[in-house]
């Protein structure tokens, strides 16, 4: 039987951000990509990101993380996710350190991320330093100037979408700006076509944003991986990068996503910093017969 069988996880979201939050610490258990697809089509553990801890591996860090899309691939960043596990490595009675400390350190495939809390259940995390240059991202193309890359949707002569700005904040982002509200684009339709474009050798989330102000800006994502989504942590802290890029915005602003707000501000030490919420839905256990066909 697997080891995931009867494993207890957290159901929270982080703006509308359908998370799970799993702790294997002590355990050498590892989630597969068909356990993660299996426990993302259960609805009771349905998520966006999959959050696994594991036992820290670098020193002085409190964990190290895993982060699943529902496809069963690994991203190296999910900002609202890492708000939910901080939670529960703060609050929850089964996954709380035993020192007390407003400050985490957490350990992801692509960095180390910085947790602080802020309030009851606000936390900041500071998402590091976005990478900019074509082969970080990584593009398949050279291009020299990464504001405003050479990709469209649509009619040549009339195109629907066109010149996104591409980030990485730990995953690769292209963020198209419009001047339309972005509800007013199919993005079920036109997400996975610019997901998989070629020009992105490891897939892209799709971002369509609208800056509605100085300090403000409104943002649906197509993740990749997930689809549609109610919020991305990643998205909003490339669509800030990529707005200020352009002199659009300042330094920083509030996000607004589908599922709630999130405050943005790219320091002046390159580094990004997200606030935002957590929200607790409940807990539950892994039926064994999502796991049949894992030989563990």
């Amino acid at each position: 039987m697997s080891g995931l069988a009867h494993r207890r996880f957290l159901k929270m979201h982080g703006a509308g951000n359908a998370i799970v939050v799993l702790d294997l610490r002590g355990t050498p258990i590892v989630v597969t990509p068909e356990d993660a697809r299996a426990i993302a089509a259960d609805p009771h553990s349905a998520f966006d990101q999959l959050m696994v801890l594991h036992d820290p591996v670098s020193p002085r860090t409190d964990a190290f993380l895993r982060i699943y899309n529902t496809d069963g691939s690994e991203s190296g960043a999910c900002g609202n996710g890492t708000r939910c596990v901080a939670f529960a490595m703060f609050d929850d009675p089964a996954m709380a350190r035993p020192a007390e400390s407003g400050r985490l350190v957490l350990e992801t495939k692509a960095s180390l991320v910085e947790v602080q809390r802020v309030a009851d259940r606000s936390f900041t995390v500071d998402m590091g330093r976005p990478r900019l240059a074509w082969d970080e991202i990584p593009l398949r193309d050279p291009f020299p100037d990464t504001r405003r890359i050479e990709l469209q949707i649509g009619p040549i002569d009339d195109p629907i979408l066109h010149s996104p700005g591409a980030v990485s904040m730990g995953n690769p982002h292209a963020v198209f700006f419009t001047e339309q509200d972005p509800d007013a684009y199919d993005l079920a339709r036109i997400g996975p076509m610019l997901e998989n474009h070629p020009v992105f050798p490891e897939r892209a989330n799709i971002s369509v944003a609208q800056v509605t102000g100085r300090e403000t800006i409104k943002l649906r994502v197509w993740e990749r991986g997930a689809g549609l989504t109610l919020a991305c942590g990643t998205a909003a802290c490339a669509t800030v990068v990529a707005a200020s890029r352009l002199r659009m915005i300042g330094r920083g602003a509030t996000v607004s996503l589908p599922g709630g707000d999130l405050v943005i501000e790219w320091r002046a030490d390159d580094h990004v910093l997200m606030t935002g919420p957590v929200f607790l839905e409940g807990e539950g256990t892994f039926a064994p017969e999502l796991f049949m066909n894992d030989s563990a």
